[in-house]
């Protein structure tokens, strides 16, 4: 196992990509927020990659089995995290998926980590794609009508595709279907999960 493989070097790069996206994206320079975008797209192409990577080459391990999802989430979770405090979300939706993604993804990364993988539905599929549309459509569209010279051209187009009601909408359906989704996973892997609690605390007492 390679702690330092390339796919594991480019999951700790999305991790500290997480904190600049944040920073530039809630500056108050339009630029900044530009960039915030670029930053974004980067760090989601790495995770592409450093998948790509580990399957092609043979780089799998368990480090990455545990780190690349918790790394996905940390940085789609500080992007709805902004969102809520820049006023384009509500923060009780934010923080609900926000905790239930952790805690699933925690629980998911470390039975990869020890040798039991867990079933995702293909409910929690859609959900993941729904989540990734959402931060992306906010993103470009909050950048937009952030930049002056975009923003001169197409602000009705733009204030209408950031309809207050429309976003709120679409997050209700995310946030329902992301609680609705971890109950079934819990259910669904209660066995393996309490195996891994059994395991975990033979090997605390053994310590």
């Amino acid at each position: 196992m390679n702690f330092f493989s390339p796919p594991n070097q480019l999951t700790f790069l999305r991790i500290l990509l997480t904190p600049v996206f944040l920073v530039l994206l809630l500056s108050s320079h339009s630029v900044l927020r530009q960039w915030s975008l670029a930053v974004f797209i980067f760090a989601a192409i790495t995770d592409w990659y450093d998948g790509w990577l580990a399957r092609r080459w043979g780089y799998v391990t368990r480090w990455g089995a545990f780190f690349d999802p918790l790394a996905d989430k940390i940085l789609t979770s500080a992007a709805l995290l902004a969102y809520a405090s820049l006023g384009l979300v509500s923060g009780w939706m934010v923080w609900i998926i926000v905790i239930r993604d952790i805690i699933i993804t925690v629980l998911r990364s470390y039975a990869e980590y020890k040798g039991k993988p867990v079933d995702t539905s293909k409910l929690a599929k859609t959900k993941t794609f729904a989540q990734y549309v959402l931060i992306y459509y906010l993103l470009l569209f909050y950048v937009a009508q952030n930049t002056p010279s975009i923003e001169e051209r197409f602000s009705g187009l733009i204030q209408a595709l950031l309809n207050y009601s429309f976003i709120y909408i679409a997050m209700l359906l995310i946030t329902g279907i992301t609680l609705w989704t971890g109950i079934i996973y819990i259910f669904d892997n209660w066995k393996t999960i309490r195996e891994l609690y059994e395991s975990s605390n033979t090997f605390a007492k053994s310590e």
